[in-house]
């Protein structure tokens, strides 16, 4: 019976490139009661290992929150295994408006002490008497309303890049912050104001609606579905679009774009972008807007301090962050002295810019291959790359790939190559590897053999 994953994250992308199939990325939410949380993330882990379902979930006492990537054959089948609970009939699954075949790479399913961490005392107030939810038409007639307040119950990170037009955005690291400062700043307006509420796929406003009823809100709305629903009801139905730029989203994609409006800065150089990235370092791991120019001069770095730490060797580089807590282990959103281009809380309703169609250079390439092995150095002035043979074999003549964040893809065909120290025509696991490669090698890359 098995419970946890049997591949890498390598390995697993490297089998759905050789599937050749589409994968579906969607998110759904149910608050119920749950008597045995671990038998039922058990359960779950089971039937959805056996649909080749990925992703990211956290069930709990209080019920279930997931965001998946399923292959598209498998999607009723996937559903089925939701509508075997009783709280999960006619479930709506919030499917991206944007698909990445690589959006989740493992299946993970946690037992949390909450789906979603509000900081709230459940017993203190009724968590199902929630505001009246609205569809993306009713939300867009009551934005016009001069009497409605529309609140952005995300985090900086998540409004900056996409947002509501006139909605208030708080400058909030987590969800639960946002919650005594809305309370506060619309203290005055409990009798005779709208209050109107979004967030990503509807999660947090089904929490925060009950809480802002119970604080004496008199009018409370929400919007149904989130984000994600609303872009799929406008394209439907044709509406106009409310909401400019991105919704930020919690997977390997960082964003789905809703409009071509542009509505954020580079953090390091201030033209206008809405790519997310994180710092390469592993000792930040910062999530901060990068635009390509400075994503390819400060090598997906936040900093030059970070930059020079990421072409140390790696020993030094993990000794360096020994006895720290670093950013591999805290997610760092976004807030450092180093982004000069940073306004967080500072967010308008006018475009900087439109996007326009260019080649993404965060795209893989799909061909097919193996993956051999890592980079573990590389010298700059011989422009000789060093990897560890992890997998199969290596050959002369063989045409290989290195791939990463940074270096793209890179195919060569390899005619020369020291194995353990001396010229040799193979090498085999557990061998280190030394070639010339024409370009900077990182230490986050992947060398991979193309298969014919």
């Amino acid at each position: 019976m098995q419970l946890y994953n049997t591949l890498s994250a390598e390995e697993r992308a490297q089998l759905i490139d050789e599937a050749g199939k589409q994968r579906l990325t969607l998110s759904f939410y149910a608050y119920a009661k749950i008597e045995d949380p671990k038998k039922f993330r058990d359960d779950l882990f089971i039937q959805w290992n056996q649909l080749d379902a990925l992703g990211r979930t956290y069930v709990a006492k209080e019920g279930i929150n997931a965001q998946m990537s399923v292959p598209a054959e498998n999607f009723e089948a996937f559903r089925e295994t939701l509508e075997v609970y009783e709280f999960m009939r006619g479930i709506r699954l919030n499917v991206a408006v944007e698909h990445d075949d690589h959006s989740f790479l493992k299946l993970t399913v946690k037992v949390r002490d909450k789906i979603v961490a509000d900081g709230l005392n459940d017993d203190t107030f009724d968590v199902t008497n929630i505001g009246v939810h609205l569809k993306a038409k009713e939300f867009n007639q009551i934005l016009e309303d001069p009497n409605t307040i529309v609140v952005d119950f995300r985090n900086h990170y998540e409004s900056e890049i996409g947002h509501f037009k006139g909605a208030i955005t708080p400058d909030v690291e987590t969800f639960r912050e946002s919650l005594p400062i809305i309370n506060e700043q619309l203290k005055d307006f409990k009798e005779d104001k709208n209050l109107v509420m979004y967030c990503t796929g509807g999660i947090r406003c089904e929490k925060a609606s009950a809480y802002f009823k119970h604080q004496g809100f008199k009018n409370v709305f929400q919007l149904e579905g989130g984000i994600i629903n609303y872009a799929k009801q406008i394209k439907e139905e044709n509406l106009e679009s409310k909401f400019i730029g991105k919704n930020f989203v919690f997977d390997h994609r960082l964003g789905e774009r809703i409009t071509d409006d542009i509505v954020s800065q580079c953090h390091q150089c201030g033209k206008p972008c809405d790519n997310h990235t994180n710092c390469l370092n592993d000792g930040c791991h910062l999530l901060f807007i990068q635009c390509d120019d400075c994503k390819a001069a400060m090598e997906n770095c936040c900093s030059t301090e970070c930059l020079e730490i990421t072409h140390l060797p790696l020993a030094e580089q993990v000794k360096l962050r020994r006895g720290k807590q670093v950013g591999n282990k805290v997610f760092r959103k976004g807030k450092s002295e180093n982004l000069k281009f940073k306004h967080s809380g500072e967010l308008s309703d006018i475009p900087l810019a439109k996007t326009q169609e260019t080649k993404d250079i965060r795209q893989k390439i799909k061909v097919k291959k193996v993956i051999l092995g890592k980079a573990e150095h590389y010298y700059v002035k011989a422009q000789v790359g060093l990897f560890i043979i992890e997998n199969n074999e290596l050959n002369l003549g063989d045409k290989i790939l290195i791939s990463g964040p940074t270096t793209g893809n890179q195919e060569l065909v390899l005619d020369k190559m020291l194995v353990n120290g001396s010229e040799n025509s193979t090498a085999k696991i557990g061998d280190k590897v030394t070639f010339e490669v024409p370009f900077r090698v990182r230490l986050s890359d992947k060398l991979f053999k193309i298969l014919e």
